[in-house]
């Protein structure tokens, strides 16, 4: 399927992996797109100075800004607002209300855009399945199941692992910079793959504008596939001296679970314990397919301050 590389692109949100998203695109391919950026009325509207710094380099990047609330908004006004555009590219979810994923999927295919980017931007849902620890993965899902169902509206999900720095996020697990601890979720073997947002901006822009035979299906980016056992070495070479190393098996996982059963940080982590779904070949990725150099881990190690 071919598009233009003169489009009308939506992107919902602005947050880390939205603001990468309009980079990329802009630095991919310098056309006639016209990119939009979706915000709050609150945040379009702001006088804060950071929101208005945010915004001021939005609109340095040749963004236009509107207003809209995916989880306010009713299904049918959101479709109003998607209506006028060829993509949509939904870069907002983390945290939102269950179903919030649903309504807005079904308002894109309500207004008929031409192709649609949903926030699916983690670990393979189909491989995880449903009923994992993580109930949260149930909606996206029913996003799956919704988006083939139907054959009027083009989509690409694409599979981008984990955000490379929520290795170092102390209540996932992996690296606690502060205490000098790296841990294995599951074992030490287990894998799983990496990206920074800035490179799945860029990926996405190049299925935006060089799709060639990608559409309506899932694909595979990684920055790197590691083991935890892999992240232990190169942080400890990274940084130096003494790290303590700590297995939490599955057996430690599901039992925090147990009694931690409405903590989301232990659901990811037994998730990312089991590892089904959460890592994959680099082969298989559209980055090394196209031959597109990514950040590694110890690449992101490399840029990370001393002095931990």
């Amino acid at each position: 399927m071919a598009y233009s590389p003169a489009q009308r692109i939506l992107i919902v949100g602005a947050g880390e992996l939205g603001t990468a998203m309009l980079e990329g695109l802009v630095i991919h391919h310098k056309s006639d797109s016209v990119i939009t950026v979706l915000l709050r009325t609150s945040t379009v509207d702001s006088v804060d100075a950071d929101k208005l710094r945010a915004n001021a380099y939005l609109y340095s990047l040749g963004a236009k800004l509107t207003a809209g609330d995916i989880v306010q908004d009713s299904e049918g006004h959101l479709a109003s607002i998607f209506r006028d555009y060829d993509t949509v590219i939904v870069c907002s979810g983390f945290g939102f209300p269950p179903g919030t994923q649903l309504r807005v999927t079904r308002a894109v295919l309500r207004a008929g855009v031409k192709r649609y980017f949903p926030w699916q931007w983690g670990i393979d849902y189909d491989a995880v399945g449903a009923g994992s620890a993580q109930d949260l993965f149930d909606e996206q899902l029913e996003v799956r199941k919704l988006l083939r169902a139907q054959s009027d509206v083009d989509w690409v999900v694409v599979s981008t692992g984990l955000f490379v720095s929520f290795l170092f996020v102390s209540e996932f697990g992996p690296v606690d910079l502060k205490a000098r601890t790296v841990r294995a979720l599951g074992s030490w073997n287990t894998q799983l793959s990496v990206t920074t947002p800035r490179d799945i901006g860029r990926v996405a822009a190049e299925i935006v504008y060089e799709p060639r035979s990608i559409n309506r299906q899932v694909v595979f980016t990684a920055g790197d596939t590691v083991s935890y056992g892999d992240v232990a070495d190169l942080v400890t070479k990274r940084f130096g001296g003494q790290w303590k190393r700590e297995l939490w098996d599955m057996h430690t996982l599901e039992q925090r679970l147990k009694d931690n059963p409405d903590d989301g940080m232990i659901k990811y982590q037994n998730v990312f314990g089991v590892g089904s779904g959460v890592a994959w070949d680099m082969t298989n990725t559209v980055n090394v397919q196209r031959g597109m150099k990514m950040q590694t881990v110890e690449e992101y190690l490399r840029g990370m301050k001393d002095g931990i």
